[in-house]
């Protein structure tokens, strides 16, 4: 669990790009597995933005779908209401092909949408003149580094070069998402993780790290008696004050744009002691996974030669919009660098 793969039970991971730094997380292996061409894709499951942001950190194709496009069984629940299974890839098209064959129905899984899943390698067209692409003023707030900013806004500026029509709009709960995100997590984490009491599943608990313990520790906290109407309902009812803004938003854009991560690829070490600035790394992916909805990371540029993940967004069901302005830009500025191993 975390932004930067360094509690897996495997030992740390290290980011294709540069040793010293991490590859994000949670799926941190999965993307630095492709980065370094030890696959051609891998699949990842993202909570909180656990296929994004370790896209983005190691240069390569992320796309967390729509909550309840892709099943799930076999995949053990982290957080029930959040979770969701996508590619990690080398490409846009990449990406659409292996969601082909990962989207659709699966009775096994209670949560999956039976819900006609389309063929998304039709949306890979270059062309997204008259699309319009809302960017959030937040999305560029506080505690976003200045020099990803600027990359995002060099792309966001490709964009609009290509046709598309730019729309500044406003998300404001966005500010909220990380303590709702930090209170719905972690109550879910607790209830899922509970089956590993030492008994069902003999010694299996004894491989927790210090921040799965600490999100158990924290969603019990938040689901007990006398605090559960305090925490847990009230941000589930902020939740639905999230859901509802992005909903307002896509009746007037097509897809909403941003970064993926505030700040570039950290140290191996830099901020493990202090999960409160690890928690901060989630900040601009959680609202998706909180209002349900699809994301992409594509790679946009690098920043002092680590890569900067773009992140597009769209409504439920729409990952072909998705597609469509993710490929267009990916042919018309392609990303060409690649980590020298």
């Amino acid at each position: 669990m975390g932004a930067s793969t360094e509690n897996s039970a495997y030992k740390i991971t290290k980011n294709p790009w540069d040793f010293s730094r991490v590859p994000g997380g949670s799926s941190g292996g999965s993307a630095a597995a492709v980065a370094a061409d030890m696959a051609i894709y891998s699949l990842g499951s993202d909570t909180g933005g656990s296929i994004r942001q370790p896209a983005s950190f190691c240069g390569v194709v992320g796309l967390k779908p729509t909550y309840g496009r892709v099943s799930r069984y076999g995949l053990i629940a982290m957080a029930s209401s959040l979770d969701q299974i996508g590619p990690i890839t080398k490409t846009v098209e990449d990406a659409a092909l292996v969601l082909n064959e990962i989207a659709g129905y699966d009775p096994c899984d209670s949560t999956c949408v039976d819900k006609e899943s389309p063929d998304y390698t039709s949306f890979l067209k270059p062309i997204i003149k008259g699309a319009k692409i809302g960017v959030p003023k937040e999305f560029f707030g506080e505690g976003v580094d200045l020099q990803v900013a600027e990359a995002i806004k060099k792309a966001i500026s490709r964009l609009e070069s290509l046709g598309a029509k730019i729309i500044e709009i406003s998300l404001p709960r966005t500010k909220e998402a990380i303590s709702v995100y930090y209170l719905i997590m972690p109550s879910e984490v607790s209830a899922n993780l509970s089956r590993y009491d030492g008994i069902r599943f003999g010694s299996s608990r004894d491989k927790f790290g210090p921040e799965v313990k600490r999100r158990i520790m924290l969603g019990t906290y938040a689901l007990s008696a006398g605090y559960y109407d305090a925490y847990y309902l009230k941000a589930a009812k902020v939740r639905t004050l999230i859901s509802q803004e992005f909903k307002g938003a896509f009746k007037k854009v097509d897809v909403i744009v941003g970064p993926v991560s505030p700040v570039l690829p950290f140290k191996i070490g830099e901020r493990v002691d202090n999960p409160l600035q690890m928690y901060l790394a989630d900040i601009l992916t959680v609202p998706v996974n909180l209002a349900g909805l699809p994301g992409i990371s594509i790679p946009c540029g690098l920043v002092s030669g680590l890569p900067v993940g773009l992140q597009i967004i769209a409504d439920h069901w729409q990952e072909g919009k998705i597609f469509n302005v993710a490929y267009a830009y990916e042919q018309n500025f392609p990303f060409r660098e690649k980590p020298k191993l």
